[in-house]
């Protein structure tokens, strides 16, 4: 991808009756008759969900796709249905495109429309934040419904999607308005993601639909309609999918036969993966060598939501405005000014080349993420004088990673195992055994390892290339003056409003130190990362006035791998990888037809660096997806940009 598509909001108008209409196609969102009718009878009866939701087993997850979200109408009618008729441990899992979102304020005006479903409108508003372009996904009802929407071009983003549906419903504006939504490619797309038997309904019957609805696979029966509409048409997939993945980034089998999963690590990569597990009825036991949860590089008072983006559509800019918008969510259920703050982030352009990049960032993206400002909007923004404008982040801020990775852990699937250091991990009789020596601390058929850099300990990722950085952070009393800094801002180093009356600072870089004693010469160096931010609120924190060796802070390691992208999937016995792939180290674009040398049940999620507030709590739900075969929360190149197989894979190709 060369360039991320800026997405800006849909342009309504609203007519007498208080119905939205859309500007850009010149179309209604629903019927002026009966709206809720029509979605229960084109969507809910012709895809057969009453009988299908009442026939899911334990643990089902039923995914339906969708082309146009919308007002969300027919997501909140099928959440609805499921509410009534699935059993309580049936999952929902719903994913519709959109080009053009609804503003939150246009989307709260819509859903008024409809009293009878505020029950679950209301959840759909107070999570429906941080919504950009790509994949964004919205957690709902504990987890039990997943609602991701494909913010962009609707055949772009079911290229990327990697899933299985059950049920589609084709909804996009009508077909003369707006064929995109109704063409040749996004039906290909549609056959690509079914299995045989994957059902659809659709409102509209015009023969160009029905000819590209059979060409790709589908048997199409036309059905009466309702109301001023003569007719629908409705049918399943007769085809077999055709979609062919690289074995080396194929899903693994899952041969669990308990729901039972063991985490290494509760930092955040690790309280996220046990969340995301535990939400789908996985019992999980999470082990942690020290005293508490969040004791290492997860435990600092302050950690910054800092999104730094490329404007060129890179795998790691849309993890990153993916990840933001996942934790983003998450945070809404926190104590606000406490937990977190949704105060803004401001990056400032401390030179001409920094400053060039930004304003290329800031054409790339909407207004609603990321604002290129200049040096007075800045001042103004921030409440201190500062040397230059920048790139505004007004929906970012700053959070205490502690309170989010107790908040993920708060679940009765978890159970938290503390002052357990797993040394060694062998597997016996098809366990997963997790040791001390002799002492045997856990065991289970699948693990995952959240241990940052440790995780190298193993045998199985020695070969990881992990890399752990020392940082220090320094912490400096709240003034009378320095309360007047409203957001966070950050350059070479970064600068918070204060927390519990302490401003937090810093942080320090270093790659050849492996003691994690605070010491004066990182404190002294964060005092000058933050003159260099502004020279003013270094000032009003009198921040040169305090001896270096007297500072508080704190260090921990960060640990990040070579190209910047987490490490999060499932991990293949790297011995017999090679071997299996060879030939690829002759003739880089042979496929073998191989299956992978996967190590049953071993999963990875690590390699966060700076960014783990962003990255980690979506790379548990990666986790997750991997595990339970559901769609995965991130385009599949994503996905596959940040699997462990691709050292293994880099190595092969560039015979090293």
């Amino acid at each position: 991808m060369s360039q991320t598509p800026v997405i800006e909001y849909a342009q309504l108008e609203w007519d007498e009756q208080g119905l939205p209409f859309s500007s850009a196609y010149g179309d209604i969102y629903f019927s002026r008759d009966d709206g809720l009718e029509e979605t229960r009878v084109v969507f809910l009866e012709n895809n057969h969900l009453p009988e299908r939701f009442a026939a899911l087993q334990t643990n089902d997850n039923f995914v339906i796709a969708e082309t146009g979200f919308g007002t969300g109408m027919n997501f909140l009618c099928a959440w609805q249905l499921f509410n009534r008729q699935a059993p309580a441990s049936a999952r929902l899992h719903f994913i519709s495109v959109e080009k053009y979102p609804l503003s939150p304020d246009d989307l709260k005006r819509a859903l008024a429309l409809w009293p009878e479903l505020v029950e679950f409108s209301e959840p759909l508003l107070g999570q429906y934040v941080a919504i950009h372009p790509g994949f964004q996904r919205i957690k709902l009802a504990g987890g039990r419904v997943v609602l991701d929407l494909l913010i962009g071009d609707g055949v772009e983003m079911f290229s990327q999607l990697d899933a299985r549906v059950d049920a589609w419903f084709l909804d996009g504006f009508a077909p003369g308005k707006n064929p995109r939504l109704w063409s040749p490619e996004l039906f290909e797309q549609v056959a690509r993601l079914s299995v045989t038997g994957t059902s659809f309904g659709t409102f509209s019957s015009a023969g160009v639909v029905r000819r590209a609805l059979k060409e790709a696979g589908f048997t199409v029966k036309r059905v009466p309609g309702i109301g001023k509409k003569w007719e629908f048409i409705k049918g399943e997939f007769a085809g077999e999918s055709v979609a062919v993945q690289k074995p080396w980034f194929t899903r693994p089998v899952n041969t669990a036969k308990e729901r039972h999963a063991l985490v290494i690590g509760a930092g955040l990569a690790g309280c996220a993966t046990a969340a995301s597990l535990a939400q789908r009825g996985w019992k999980v036991t999470v082990l942690e060598r020290h005293s508490s949860i969040a004791a290492e590089a997860s435990g600092n008072p302050q950690g910054v939501l800092y999104l730094k983006l490329s404007a060129h559509g890179t795998a790691l800019s849309r993890l990153i405005v993916s990840g933001f918008g996942y934790t983003r969510r998450q945070l809404e259920r926190l104590n606000k000014g406490l937990d977190w703050n949704n105060c803004g982030v401001l990056q400032l352009a401390f030179d001409d080349k920094e400053a060039q990049r930004q304003a290329k960032i800031a054409q790339a993206f909407p207004h609603a993420l990321v604002q290129n400002i200049s040096q007075s909007q800045a001042e103004t923004i921030a409440g201190v004088k500062l040397e230059s404008g920048g790139l505004y982040y007004p929906q970012a801020g700053w959070v205490h990673p502690p309170a989010l990775c107790k908040s993920l852990c708060a679940h009765a699937n978890i159970t938290l195992q503390l002052h357990q250091d797993a040394l060694q991990l062998t597997r016996e009789d098809g366990l997963w055994q997790a040791r001390n020596g002799e002492q045997l601390l856990a065991s289970a058929e699948v693990v995952v390892l959240a241990g940052a850099a440790d995780i190298k300990q193993y045998e199985y990722c020695a070969e990881l290339p992990l890399k752990r950085i020392r940082g220090q952070i320094t912490r400096l009393p709240e003034t009378v003056q320095s309360a007047e800094l409203n957001t966070v801002i950050c350059a070479e180093g970064y600068v918070a409003p204060a927390r519990n009356g302490e401003h937090t600072l810093g942080a320090s870089f270093d790659f050849n130190s492996n003691d994690l004693t605070v010491n004066a010469r990182d404190h002294a160096g964060n005092i000058e990362l933050l003159e260099a931010i502004s020279s003013d609120l270094s000032q009003r924190l009198n921040a040169r006035e305090y001896p270096a060796e007297s500072l508080q802070g704190r260090a921990a390691f960060r640990c990040t791998s070579p190209d910047y992208l987490p490490i999060v999937g499932p991990l293949a016995d790297l011995p017999a990888f090679a071997d299996a792939y060879a030939i690829l180290s002759k003739d880089a674009r042979q496929i073998p037809a191989i299956k992978c040398p996967w190590l049953p049940g071993l999963y990875i999620n690590s390699g966060h660096g700076s960014r783990g507030l962003i990255t980690a709590p979506l790379s548990g739900e990666m986790i997750a997806a991997w595990l339970n075969d559901e769609p995965l929360p991130v385009p599949r190149d994503v996905a596959e940009g940040c699997h462990p197989n691709r050292f293994a894979l880099r190595k092969l190709v560039r015979n090293l």
